[in-house]
């Protein structure tokens, strides 16, 4: 037995090898800097290092629970990411559904290759051609003249910067899941399909009572997935876009802790309202899997 286990580690080797360098960078840049962690009960100063700076326990927390931009942001972070949740994944799951209806195999390429090239792209770049797009003079505004109607700052509304975010984030996003979904449609049984037809089951009856339940198990995995980022509605995508005009409506508990901890050196108050974000999210993404497994009987690990 130690000999067949031997050998087959001797076999492995390569791929221990290839999995290194991920191991190492994962150490370095995310289980080092937790020693930073030490910060959201330190009233830190960098003059003093983490070692003589004065340790104050709780107070950073209850200093930013009380805060009014806090409790926004938060607000603000989980409206936007619950909605970025439910299109993400019921607007590629309804377009993979379309797509594999089409007989004509160049265009599900096609469909795919359009739908999946904005995944590859930053949003300092798509921030940019966002901006352009809602811009006074941009499409949109043009389109509104066109109708009669006049120019509007849609980036500089609140009633209109929430659906922007979560629009162009699907927009962005979707190709990647629509392929995942077309990819967990391949692996249902066709005789399913032949046995329906069979019985009289039009198309619609065949969606519902075959392909959706044999896709359960990966919109399970992704609604998961997606639940352990509910506290992280898209830094990037906000940081590009937004503006004190709408900090109402757009400003996230990330954009916060970066202008606290960046721009005004609050370090302590920064760290403390990040760790409060992870803890949550740890928490969430457990309830998640637990849930999968409860109710659907579904494991993910």
């Amino acid at each position: 037995m130690k000999k067949r286990k031997a050998g087959q580690f001797k076999k492995e080797i390569p791929f221990h090898l290839m999995l290194l360098p991920g191991v190492v960078l994962l150490i370095i840049f995310s289980y080092l800097p937790m020693f930073g962690i030490i910060m959201a009960f330190q009233d830190f100063r960098p003059i003093l290092s983490f070692e003589n700076s004065p340790f104050v326990g709780l107070d950073n927390f209850r200093f930013i629970f009380q805060l009014p931009t806090f409790s926004r942001a938060f607000r603000n972070t989980v409206v936007i990411a619950f909605a970025r949740i439910i299109t993400g994944i019921s607007v590629p799951l309804l377009l993979a559904l379309l797509v594999n209806e089409v007989g004509k195999s160049w265009f599900k390429r096609s469909v795919q290759t359009a739908m999946f090239l904005p995944f590859f792209l930053s949003w300092a770049v798509l921030g940019g051609v966002v901006r352009e797009l809602f811009s006074l003079q941009g499409p949109v505004n043009q389109i509104l003249l066109f109708f009669g109607r006049d120019p509007y700052m849609f980036l500089a509304s609140n009633n209109w910067f929430r659906t922007i975010l979560v629009a162009t984030h699907t927009w962005q996003s979707m190709g990647y899941n629509l392929i995942i979904f077309l990819a967990a449609i391949t692996n249902i049984d066709l005789a399913q399909y032949e046995a329906a037809d069979i019985d009289g089951c039009n198309k619609l009856k065949q969606v519902w009572y075959i392909t959706l339940p044999g896709m359960l198990p990966m919109i399970i995995l992704l609604a998961t997935l997606s639940i352990g980022g509910l506290l992280s509605a898209g830094f990037e995508q906000v940081l590009v876009l937004y503006n004190p005009l709408v900090y109402e409506t757009g400003d996230i508990l990330d954009t916060l802790v970066y202008r606290m901890g960046l721009l005004n050196r609050q370090f302590s108050l920064s760290a403390a309202m990040g760790l409060f974000r992870n803890v949550v999210s740890l928490v969430l993404v457990g309830i998640a899997y637990f849930s999968a497994y409860k109710f659907s009987n579904y494991r993910i690990f």
